[in-house]
Parts: structure tokens; sequence; C-alpha cells
């Protein structure tokens, strides 16, 4: 076993699924005692706003990072980078069934425009659903901790191994928390800093996953709401996460090359799995979710239209945000096969 530096994050799950909860708890207390391993956990990935304290923690890491969490490992890793955490992606063994990749795309070459300053450290995404025991986990951590080579640093607030009283209550409790508001107004200047709770609430967002966009722009046209925005490398970004309207997946379905994810929505491939038809132009509406008998395009544009109706704004059908795309022979072969009567 090597003593090498290795983190592991454990990102909760939302609410408080007792299984979950169950297997977050006993993959923390063994990986505890795990030689090289420190081990701490913080609220879930998808809520934690990118100035909380466990996104800033996690940003710190110089050694191998590996953040175990609900969510597709694609979703994870494009979400950690939207915080300013990166690495070289780290293959990791567990995956989830509908996290796998279909046949052959193991080799398509993606053309997205990539990550930024991507630090010299190795990152990997585990999804929790990738197993239902604890042990699953643990033995892929010690395989990870096996191949690393950089040295330890003491950067864990789980002082030798062993976590506070206070620390798993936090944990475990983390809504009885009093928050930094309440604390301030009633004078308590005895409430820790690190006991303060941090806005976790639950959010939906798009997460662009850069390894797939070109920076085409057709999500910030298609949008109406203000979700999307250009950097200072005029790369599109997520600008206001909370306008976006809760539920509505309409830009990932516009999207050209698949690269928008939502990581709560109900259907894979939206949610970020691995084994989509990611490098093909047109959407397939039952994978995507969709109604029967609509294009991707005409599932996005009725979405966006409910939401424009329900902000008490008029719908626009498809007169606005729609670019006209090259077809292909593949493109004549979809109309063909969606024209057929099964």
């Amino acid at each position: 076993m090597s003593e090498s530096q290795v983190t592991a994050v454990i990102c909760q799950a939302q609410g408080r699924h007792p299984v979950r909860r169950a297997l977050e708890e006993e993959i923390t207390h063994a990986l505890i005692n795990e030689p090289g391993v420190h081990v701490t956990m913080v609220p879930p990935l998808y809520d934690m706003a990118q100035n909380h304290s466990g996104m800033e923690f996690m940003r710190s890491v110089p050694g191998t990072l590996v953040v175990l969490g609900w969510l597709y490992e694609r979703a994870a890793r494009w979400t950690l980078d939207r915080a300013g955490i990166r690495g070289v992606p780290g293959e990791t063994l567990l995956t989830a069934d509908d996290d796998l990749e279909e046949e052959g795309t193991e080799s398509l070459d993606w053309t997205g425009i990539g990550s930024v300053d991507v630090p010299d450290r190795q990152l990997y995404c585990i999804d929790l659903r990738a197993s239902d025991t604890c042990d699953a986990f643990v033995q892929e951590i010690r395989r990870i901790t096996s191949d690393c080579d950089s040295r330890p640093v003491d950067l864990m607030q789980w002082i030798q191994g062993t976590p506070t009283f206070e620390q798993m209550e936090r944990y475990l409790r983390p809504d009885e928390m009093l928050s930094a508001r309440q604390a301030q107004d009633s004078g308590d200047n005895s409430v820790r800093r690190d006991h303060l709770p941090e806005d976790t609430r639950r959010r939906w967002y798009p997460v662009i996953d850069y390894s797939r966009c070109t920076n085409c722009m057709e999500c910030i046209d298609f949008c109406l709401f203000g979700v999307y925005g250009i950097d200072a490398l005029d790369r599109i970004l997520v600008e206001e996460q909370d306008n976006c309207k809760k539920g509505c997946p309409a830009c990932s379905r516009v999207c050209p090359e698949h690269a928008i994810v939502f990581p709560q929505h109900k259907t894979p491939a939206i949610a970020g799995a691995a084994g989509d038809v990611a490098g093909v132009k047109i959407d397939l509406t039952k994978l995507f979710g969709g109604e029967s008998g609509l294009s991707a395009v005409d599932q996005a544009v009725k979405e966006r239209d409910a939401e424009l109706i329900l902000d008490g704004r008029s719908a626009v059908g498809v007169s606005i945000g729609l670019k006209d795309r090259d077809r292909d022979e593949f493109d004549e072969l979809m109309d063909e096969f969606n024209a057929l009567e099964f």
C-alpha cells in the first residue's frame, strides 16, 4: 500500500434518503482508517455555491482528489470544473450501469474547446450509485492510492484520521446548524465559524461539458432567460444559474454536440450519462425523454414556450434562437426512420 496522499471527498445526497445516508457514513468511517487517505464530506455537489467552503476546500487540495457523489461521472466532473476544481481526469473502474459507454463511443475524438487552467493533479469522480456496498468503493480508493505518487500534505480537517464529535454532528445534522445571519443578529459571538451553515438549497441549472462544447453559442441564442453569458476568453458559460427554470432542459436538446448537462434530470442522457448519442447530429427523442412524435428541437421549443408563458411572456415558437444546420445523409436517414410507423 502506497503512503501517497489521496483526498477523498464524499458529497451527500439530496434530502435524507436513509439508504444513501447509511452508505455515505459507512464509506466515511471505512476510509478514516485507510493509510494514505484523508477523507471529508460536504453537502450535495450540485447544490453548493461556488464560494461554499466545501468548494473552496476542494480547490485547495494539491494532490490526488477523489470526489464521490450521487451524479454521473461526467456531470460531476463538469460541475466541479464550473467551480474551478480541475485536474487531469483519472479513470475509475466503478461505473453505474446506465453510465457505460455504448459500443464504439470510446473511440470518439471530441473536438470541444476543453477546460482551462488544469493543474497537475489527478481528479477522479465516482458515482455512488455504481455499487450498494461500501467495500466496492474502499477497494477502488485503495487502487487509486496505490497508483498515486504525490507526497503527503496535511490539509485535512479530521486530525490523525479521527473526526471530532462536532464534525460528525455537522455531517449528520447539517440543517440544524445556526445560520450566520441569525448568529450575527443575536450577537452570539460564541458560534464557531466552521459551524455556520452555507447556502445549499436545491438548485437547477445547466452544466457545460467543454470537452464537447464547440462554442457555437446556440444555447445563448435559444435560452431567453439570461442564463448564459460569455467569459473573458469569449467562451460560453452559465452566468446566471438561478435564472434557469426548474425542470426545463430545453437548451440541452438543441445543443448540436450534446454538451449541456442537467445533473438532476431523470433522463440519463440529459443528466450526463456517458452512454448517449454523443457525436450524432440529431437527438433520438426517446433517448432524451421527449414526447412521442416530437423531434428534440420541437420538444425544446415546447418546453421553452411553456416557461415563457409561466413567466408572463409570450410564446415565440421557432421564430427565435434556432439556427439552420447543415444536413447530411444521416439527417435524411433519420427523417425516414422517424416517418416509419411501428
